[in-house]
């Protein structure tokens, strides 16, 4: 018996979102520009960060929450961005492990 091989978008559509209007994560545009590297873009397992005419955007509503795009900004890049858990009763809520 063979069992199909997810792709990260079925993985990912298995994760339920309570969506809240704030933003958890915010980017310090003035430092982002400068950045050379934008690590953000290659980290994010759900590739929240693109660059769109060479300015970094970013869809907060698909984060996973696990705090890897803070790290590696603050590691290899500008540390233009900060995150915090969103609010009480958002965000994301995994399911099916």
């Amino acid at each position: 018996m063979s069992v199909e091989k997810l792709t990260l978008d079925k993985r990912l559509g298995l994760n339920k979102y309570e969506i809240d209007s704030e933003s958890h994560i915010e980017v310090r545009e003035e430092l982002c520009r400068e950045c050379e590297t934008k690590v953000c873009l290659y980290v994010c397992p759900a590739e929240v960060y693109k660059l769109e005419d060479d300015k970094l955007v970013y869809s907060y509503e698909d984060c996973l929450e696990c705090g890897t795009c803070v790290i590696a900004c603050r590691g290899g890049g500008r540390g233009a961005i900060t995150w915090k858990n969103p609010r009480g009763g958002f965000g994301i809520v995994y399911r099916y492990g």
